[in-house]
């Protein structure tokens, strides 16, 4: 609540946080703050262009994939990908503002996605590790995003975290069968892990005390959990798993505290994580520029769709 909201907007705002502590879903044409609104269209469109920027790692292995049924399997996951952002889009347009404007927020670097998504896939797997750390670490931030207060973006969330939970069982077959093979397949996958772990605890975001939106995300129950909590149980979960099919998670000061009741672990790399976020990662440009690329490739897709629609408004208005 600002100090300079009138008494109205603060009565407005009052039973609006009051909903809230009771665990209504806000709906598109309830009154909501103009800040709550904002933070849900950055949060949302981030999930969004995660989504579809993500398709890119994975798309560039399905020709490439070991197996017919490895390929059938991967591109069933990329159209996974792809539906996500529709579902995600689509709420965040319930919100006020169109799909044109959150593309172009992507394309001129004022909309942001997640970092993990500006690193390479430079083997089968590292496809494995996508699945099995990228799509684990969003599922452990989703699941909770399914209580939302936010009904649109609360309803997407619960198809969205039934299809990530078989991409996570996806990428950890890979996985476990490249642990089940060859001398050189079990380094591979171990490479692949060596390269995406720390990325992937960089997923959830700085710690709570530096996350410029996390405590107001909490009060209005946007989010559920915070950065530092999802982190530590993704971390949780990983060692348990990596330990199962012999894999060894590339960090010496990764251990369990008994007294915490959780496995203590080193110190990301926060320097690395501000430099991809602000741009400099290593495949950052590529994935804008084959975004745009693509983007401009399907107007005459768009532009048709507009027109048709058009012309059947046209018809409907004759007949009436």
């Amino acid at each position: 609540m600002t100090n300079d909201s009138s008494p109205n907007e603060q009565q407005l705002e009052a039973a609006f946080q009051a909903r809230i502590d009771a665990e209504e879903k806000i709906e598109p044409k309830d009154w909501m703050p103009e800040r709550y609104r904002k933070n849900l269209i950055r949060q949302i469109s981030q999930h969004a262009h995660s989504e579809v920027i993500g398709m890119q790692p994975e798309g560039n292995w399905i020709t490439r994939a070991p197996t017919l049924h490895r390929k059938a399997v991967l591109l069933a996951k990329v159209q996974d990908e792809c539906g996500h952002g529709l579902y995600l889009y689509s709420a965040t347009e319930t919100l006020g503002i169109t799909r044109e404007e959150l593309i172009e927020a992507l394309h001129s670097g004022a909309a942001k996605y997640a970092s993990i998504f500006n690193y390479p896939s430079l083997t089968w797997a590292d496809i494995g590790a996508i699945g099995w750390l990228v799509d684990g670490a969003a599922i452990v931030n989703q699941v909770s995003l399914q209580r939302t207060s936010y009904g649109p973006y609360a309803r997407g969330m619960v198809r969205i975290c039934k299809e990530e939970s078989f991409h996570q069982r996806q990428g950890y077959h890979i996985m476990m069968t490249l642990m089940q093979g060859s001398d050189e397949q079990r380094a591979m996958a171990q490479d692949a892990v060596n390269r995406f772990w720390w990325p992937s605890l960089m997923m959830f975001g700085p710690h709570d005390a530096e996350s410029a939106h996390s405590a107001q995300s909490m009060t209005w129950k946007i989010k559920r959990q915070s950065n530092d909590e999802l982190r530590q149980k993704f971390v949780d979960q990983s060692v348990e798993q990596a330990e199962v099919i012999g894999l060894t998670l590339p960090d010496p000061d990764l251990k369990w505290n008994e007294e915490r009741g959780h496995y203590d672990f080193g110190e990301i790399d926060w320097d690395e994580f501000n430099r991809v976020i602000s741009g400099s990662g290593p495949c950052n440009r590529q994935r804008i520029a084959h975004h745009v690329a693509a983007h401009e490739d399907g107007a005459w897709v768009r532009e048709a769709i507009a027109a048709h629609e058009a012309k059947k408004q046209q018809r409907a208005s004759k007949a009436a």
